[in-house]
């Protein structure tokens, strides 16, 4: 589950930072009947304010009311679905740090010491993180450990554990 928005890695033109955090804050723009739309993002080292663009010289009624009302209101969640959108990451050129803005929820210690526990892990956001660290932070165990056990054939997927996933995926660990 996500406990914060990413931080925006572009570089910052005052002070040469690498990092902007950004509150969901929206600038809507009007030049006559055309809008402009940027989410505003802070530095993390000077505070400078960088504009990533949303939506560039649209006219009003080409965009759809609700999503102006959420535009307007400051919408946290259409922040962060904006910001994890492939069409706004590469227009801005910018990427996303999700380090330290997610956490893992178990739902509880009710795994007992099971020789074979089948664990579904569902994504509450689209956020990357590298199964290999999912598996290790949810099961107590450290990360080399969990890669010995992958090498082993002791922790079995469908899907590849090197490298990151944001989808949802199963596997089994074996004791």
């Amino acid at each position: 589950m996500p406990t914060r928005l990413p931080l925006v890695r572009r570089r910052c033109h005052a002070c040469a930072s690498e990092s902007f955090r950004t509150s969901g804050k929206f600038r809507v723009n009007a030049n006559h009947k055309l809008l402009d739309v940027w989410l505003l993002a802070l530095c993390t080292t000077c505070g400078e304010t960088t504009k990533i663009t949303v939506l560039e010289r649209l006219n009003v009624r080409s965009i759809h009311p609700e999503l102006l009302d959420r535009l307007h209101a400051n919408d946290p969640t259409l922040a962060a679905e904006l910001l994890q959108d492939p069409a706004v990451r590469r227009r801005n050129r910018i990427a996303l740090d999700w380090d330290n803005a997610w956490r893992l929820d178990t739902g509880g210690p009710d795994r007992g010491d099971r020789e074979v526990i089948d664990v579904s892990v569902r994504f509450a956001a689209r956020i990357p993180v590298r199964p290999v660290r999912l598996i290790a932070e949810g099961c107590g165990l450290s990360r080399a450990e969990v890669e010995r056990l992958v090498m082993e054939g002791n922790v079995v997927s469908a899907v590849r554990l090197s490298g990151k996933l944001s989808g949802d995926f199963t596997f089994t660990l074996k004791r």
